[in-house]
């Protein structure tokens, strides 16, 4: 028997009763509890000696904590202590709660923004960040060899083992109020409408803005594991209801997240979406110039270059690292970091979890307006009339699993040109980027899970972007 578990960027993910059973969940649990007891057992691990506690959480979508509950009695058979959190709880919340715990890790089940038919897997590390490949790889090979061995368990009937729970609320925001200066959103007496997509987020960013005394309208704060029907990402869609609320003039900022709460979705006075790439740029700008944090700032290969003529324009380091947040997370916590994030929606500061937090951006986009009196799209305005504008655009073009590889082949030896566009540095950090003149760039990354390449692309004017679009799309045709 071979195994159908197969660890991603961030877990694994499977469709409910097909791949993400009961089976396969307790089969994933036991590989994790191997990988945790060796790590217990060896002197130059990071976790050696330490009290075997591992915290285990859930979002919304179906049975997820049975799930967790199916976790638990395994890791407990293996003389490990499960910690469940006491109720649908987002993903940054659970990685705080590894570190104040001093756990040896977490177990969440969340698909994140995926539909409601998938569910997930996700591990974390001591230090709360998402697990590297290399842990993954090793908890593989413990189900690889699991499975070989027609390993079963004989387990409680579903959801009624007992396991101790704890309530993370608490210290999560007790760390929020470190980070968030909620004296200037105090002051603002912002109207915020706050899309919770049913997920996880509801108690969480709608209380903090109300204890800081904004006036709040929620958009889907029921818990619904089907999501009403739709992916629970706060994209320009997902976010639509708050953009026409938010125009009309009922309130002057729109905050979102997604199902587990790691991603964010920001709607400005106007009613226009923010992309993720603007919001780290104005988070950088706010840090740095009205906070006066110090440090670095880091950002994922297709990540926008707004972020570093705003860094240059402040006098900080930039580095880059591939897709993936745990690359960021793992740069956090040996560097010193102002701000961290990626194009598709997370974001992480200085001092916080190596995580994903939508909850901590929203709240610094708020602060952001508190401070400074003005929308964001004002200050992106002001930012732009030094570093000059920035368009970006991704798209996902099909290709033909038989032509798949060729097409890497090609664009793995490097290219002289994109169309009419002189290529000037050719970077493979994470599949393959082309530096263009005038700060231009295009970058090509194959989906793991389906026949499609990704293409990123950022042009100086809407003009370019289209020009360049048409090449990539001519390019990937071909």
């Amino acid at each position: 028997m071979t195994s159908p578990i197969k660890f991603g960027t961030s877990g694994w993910r499977g469709l409910i009763a097909r791949d993400f059973t009961f089976d396969n969940v307790r089969l994933a649990s036991q590989g994790i509890a191997l990988y945790l007891k060796a790590e217990l057992a060896d002197p130059q691990s990071a976790v050696y000696g330490h009290k075997p506690i591992v915290i285990l959480g859930y979002d919304t979508r179906f049975l997820g904590k049975e799930f967790s509950l199916a976790a638990a009695e395994v890791l407990a058979s293996n003389g490990l202590t499960p910690l469940l959190c006491n109720r649908d709880t987002p993903t940054p919340v659970i990685a705080h709660t590894i570190r104040v715990r001093k756990a040896l890790g977490g177990i969440n089940m969340t698909a994140s923004h995926n539909p409601a038919e998938y569910q997930g897997l996700k591990v974390s590390t001591s230090n709360g960040a998402p697990a590297t490949p290399e842990v993954t790889k090793q908890i593989e090979a413990y189900i690889g060899k699991l499975a070989a061995q027609d390993w079963n368990f004989k387990a409680a009937v579903v959801g009624t083992y007992e396991c101790k729970t704890v309530d993370p609320q608490p210290d999560y925001f007790k760390q929020l109020y470190k980070l968030i200066d909620f004296a200037a959103i105090r002051k603002a007496k912002l109207k915020v409408a706050v899309e919770l997509m049913y997920g996880t987020g509801h108690g969480y960013l709608d209380k903090l803005l109300i204890e800081a005394g904004a006036k709040v309208t929620l958009f889907h704060d029921k818990l619904d594991p089907l999501f009403g029907g739709h992916h629970p990402e706060p994209n320009a869609e997902g976010m639509r209801e708050v953009s026409l609320f938010v125009r009309s003039g009922k309130a002057q900022l729109g905050l979102g997240l997604d199902g587990d709460a790691d991603r964010f979705g920001i709607v400005d006075k106007d009613g226009t979406w923010l992309t993720p790439n603007q919001v780290l740029t104005l988070a950088l700008y706010h840090l740095k110039k009205n906070r006066h944090w110090t440090g670095a700032v880091v950002r994922t290969v297709p990540t926008s270059h707004q972020v570093d003529a705003v860094a240059g324009m402040l006098g900080v380091k930039v580095y880059e690292t591939p897709v993936g947040f745990k690359y960021i997370g793992a740069l956090m916590e040996s560097e010193s970091i102002i701000v961290g994030g990626e194009e598709s929606g997370g974001l992480s500061v200085k001092g916080h979890v190596p995580e994903k937090d939508g909850i901590l951006a929203c709240l610094l986009m708020a602060e952001l307006v508190a401070t400074e009196k003005k929308s964001l799209g004002a200050i992106l305005r002001e930012i732009e009339k030094k570093t000059g504008e920035f368009h970006t655009d991704r798209i996902n073009v099909a290709i033909p699993p038989d032509k798949k590889e060729a097409l890497l082949t090609k664009l793995g030896s490097g290219l002289s040109a994109i169309g009419p566009f002189t290529v000037e540095k050719f970077i493979t950090t994470d599949g393959y980027k082309f530096l263009l003149p005038h700060g231009e760039w295009v970058a090509f990354r194959a989906s793991g899970t389906e026949p499609l390449i990704r293409c990123y692309i950022e042009a100086r004017s809407t003009a370019q972007l289209k020009k360049l679009r048409a090449a990539c799309q001519k390019l990937l045709a071909g």
